[in-house]
């Protein structure tokens, strides 16, 4: 340990200093990840409750038809919506 150059320690802590102050980009591409998931599996939930709530409540005798079908509308939406995101989130990678 005594061999060691103190330079070439000094020149190690600032380099690791320099390399920690560094943005990562991991975290952010992790949260957009997350956020087009959350924003699909809350449209295909809110369209499986419009569904159920006109089936339950309306009494237009649809059951199961209309949760079946907003299921679907949901599906669909979310998929759109996800792919839009992702869209936006290429053509802006850095924000």
């Amino acid at each position: 340990m005594s061999d060691t150059d103190p330079d070439a320690l000094d020149r190690r802590i600032a380099e690791a200093k320099a390399a920690s102050e560094r943005p990562m980009a991991q975290p952010q591409a992790e949260s957009r990840g997350w956020a087009i998931g959350i924003e699909f599996v809350g449209t295909v939930l809110v369209g499986a409750l419009l569904g159920w709530l006109i089936d339950t409540y309306a009494g237009f005798g649809t059951k199961p038809w209309a949760m079946i079908v907003l299921l679907v509308l949901g599906f669909a939406a979310g998929t759109r919506r996800a792919m839009q995101t992702s869209k936006q989130f290429d053509a802006n990678p850095g924000a």
